[in-house]
């Protein structure tokens, strides 16, 4: 899920993955099965890889698991043909959403992606519809910073690496890049001790769009539902809402 970046939305997706990190786990297989069967299989010369090697190692997913997922894109190992598909659409309140989908049955994830944005109030798009409201870049997100680091070291260090905006957040401090540069920034935060909460490539809204109360709740129920399909691999929407209320809605 992306929609604004604040912490307490940081928060509210973090312990959702970790609610469902076995459901998280087999899309993070998934992308890595499908990105290294896409191009060179050694991650430093596969950029698309390298990513997703990041957003693993971010949530913890086993080295085991990785590097079975990397035999079964070789061919070491049998496996399942994967393919993406992105689909567009928009919620209540016309907040729109970006859904990227990796699946060995694309008619499947179609039907279920258009059945949650039915259920849930929305309705699907044509495609580019949505997509140009967003821009694609890579984001890391470190939080819970020792006492003993440098918050101004740190962040020089991002942006040495090619951070071009950084926003210190108290709890939190995001950094955005270009995403050919995801990985130096994720080794930037490990060089500090530092082990990033978030590191992956997204698609950020150029404007967003404030929702709260009763469509705050059917925006995120729609994103949530979208987040839970099995063939979903990433959601971007374009809304913002109070940290309060998302609080409460997590409540």
């Amino acid at each position: 899920m992306a929609g604004h970046s604040k912490w307490a939305n940081i928060k509210y997706r973090k312990e959702r993955q970790d609610k469902k990190r076995s459901n998280l786990f087999g899309k993070l297989i998934k992308e890595i099965t499908l990105q290294a069967r896409s191009g060179d299989p050694n991650p430093e010369n596969n950029p698309g890889l390298a990513q997703a090697l990041e957003r693993a190692k971010a949530a913890n997913l086993p080295k085991d698991n990785i590097e079975r997922a990397i035999k079964r894109a070789t061919g070491e190992l049998d496996g399942v043909s994967y393919e993406e598909a992105t689909y567009e659409g928009y919620a209540t309140d016309g907040v729109a959403v970006l859904v990227r989908v990796v699946t060995d049955n694309r008619n499947r994830a179609s039907a279920g992606v258009r059945h949650i944005f039915s259920k849930h109030g929305g309705n699907m798009a044509s495609a580019g519809s949505v997509a140009w409201l967003f821009d694609r870049r890579g984001i890391v997100v470190v939080a819970d910073l020792p006492e003993d680091v440098d918050r101004d070291e740190l962040e020089m260090s991002l942006i040495e690496a090619g951070a071009d905006d950084i926003d210190d957040q108290g709890e939190t401090i995001e950094a955005t890049c270009d995403p050919t540069v995801l990985s130096d920034l994720s080794d930037a935060a490990t060089s500090h001790g530092i082990a990033p909460i978030r590191a992956e490539v997204t698609m950020i809204p150029k404007n967003t769009i404030h929702v709260e109360g009763g469509s705050a709740e059917k925006v995120l129920r729609l994103i949530d539902a979208l987040d839970e399909n099995e063939d979903v691999q990433q959601v971007f929407a374009n809304f913002d809402v109070d940290d309060e209320v998302l609080e409460q809605l997590n409540a």
